[in-house]
């Protein structure tokens, strides 16, 4: 059983941070356990972030990985812009890099990584853009946060927190590499965003 996070603490803007930068850490370091678990190892694992957040949490992952296991793991990000369907419902979309490791993934198990799962979407659109860069052996998912409201039959293999939220609450990562800060914010909102 995971230590409980610090109380939701009101900032400035209205959001309340729900998870700090040691909740996080302490996540980010489960998470790839329980991934070297199941796998029983890091042999032929392959992480790929989806971008942005994705990304920078694939790497603290595999930073772990190797410090437990002494081994490399390769990572890499998988854009899925192109795969989703709600292009045509929403503004245009900056393409971001796909960067898949020189093995490839043909054969390996392919963990796909991301900040925060909500309705599914998004790694369905991640699952139909893998198809396009080779056959894994098999593919797990790992979010930061699940905040439920799923609208497609799709579940995280590894959770560093469920989150409870309403459709009127959007949730706000912000990764030390990306925005100069770890912390995982709720903020109320009027217009629901899917992911």
């Amino acid at each position: 059983m995971c230590a409980q996070p610090a109380p939701a603490t009101p900032t400035t803007d209205g959001s309340r941070t729900v998870l700090d930068a040691r909740d996080i850490s302490r996540a980010l370091t489960r998470i790839s356990h329980e991934i070297l678990e199941r796998n029983r190892g890091a042999a032929d694992l392959v992480l790929l972030g989806i971008p942005s957040r994705g990304v920078p949490l694939a790497q603290r992952i595999a930073e772990r990985m190797a410090s437990v296991e002494g081994v490399h793991v390769p990572v890499g990000s998988l854009d899925v812009t192109m795969y989703r369907d709600d292009l045509r419902l929403k503004p245009a979309r900056t393409l971001m890099p796909t960067d898949i490791p020189s093995g490839g993934i043909d054969g390996k198990t392919v963990v796909l990584v991301d900040d925060v799962l909500y309705s599914g979407r998004t790694i369905r659109a991640a699952l139909d853009a893998l198809t396009e860069v080779g056959r894994p052996k098999a593919v797990q998912l790992a979010v930061l946060v699940d905040r439920g409201h799923r609208e497609l039959p799709i579940r995280a293999d590894f959770v560093g927190k469920n989150l409870p939220t309403s459709l009127a609450e959007r949730v706000r990562v912000s990764l030390e590499a990306l925005d100069g800060v770890d912390s995982v914010a709720i903020l109320e909102t009027i217009k629901e965003t899917g992911r």
